[in-house]
C-alpha cells in the first residue's frame, strides 16, 4: 500500500539556523520558507537525491510543533511521510486494521498541494506517520 518515502520531518527551534546548517555545512539544496497556516507550521524543504527533509517551525497559536518543541527544546524527528496512490482507500484499509487516523479522518491539503493524513504514533511503534497521495 505505501510507496516511497516522501520526506522525513524534523521540528527545529530556529528555522534560519537549521536551513543554514543544511545549506552551508552539508551542501544541500534548501528551499524557501513556506507558511502552512492550516497545519500551524512554516516548512522548508531540503532536496536530496532520494527523498526530502522537511524542517518544521511553529506558526501561530496552537501550533502542534510548539508543543513538540516544548518537550524537545533542541528539536528532533517529528514524522515520516510515505506516498500512497489513493489516500481514501489507504485510510479505509488502515482503519479496518485498527489504525487511528488523527483529526477528522478527512484529508487536508499538505505543503506539496496534495491530500495528506496523519496516523497515530502509538499505532506505529512511536512514529507519527503522514500519508500523502501522489
Amino acid at each position: 500500500m505505501i510507496g516511497r518515502l516522501n520526506h522525513v520531518a524534523i521540528a527545529v527551534p530556529d528555522l534560519e539556523a537549521a536551513s543554514a546548517q543544511y545549506r552551508d555545512t552539508l551542501g544541500a539544496q534548501v528551499g524557501a520558507p513556506q507558511d502552512e497556516p492550516d497545519h500551524g507550521v512554516t516548512v522548508v524543504f531540503i532536496e536530496l537525491p532520494n527523498t526530502k527533509i522537511e524542517l518544521l517551525y511553529p506558526l501561530g497559536e496552537g501550533s502542534p510543533i510548539a508543543g513538540f518543541l516544548e518537550k524537545n527544546p533542541s528539536g528532533g524527528i517529528h514524522h515520516m511521510c510515505y506516498e500512497v496512490d489513493d489516500i481514501i482507500a489507504a485510510r479505509d484499509r488502515l482503519k479496518s486494521e485498527g489504525a487511528r487516523v488523527l483529526g477528522t479522518g478527512e484529508p487536508k491539503i499538505g505543503a506539496h498541494g496534495k491530500p495528506v493524513l496523519f496516523l497515530h504514533p502509538k499505532d506505529f511503534n512511536g512514529c507519527l506517520i503522514e500519508l500523502e497521495q501522489v
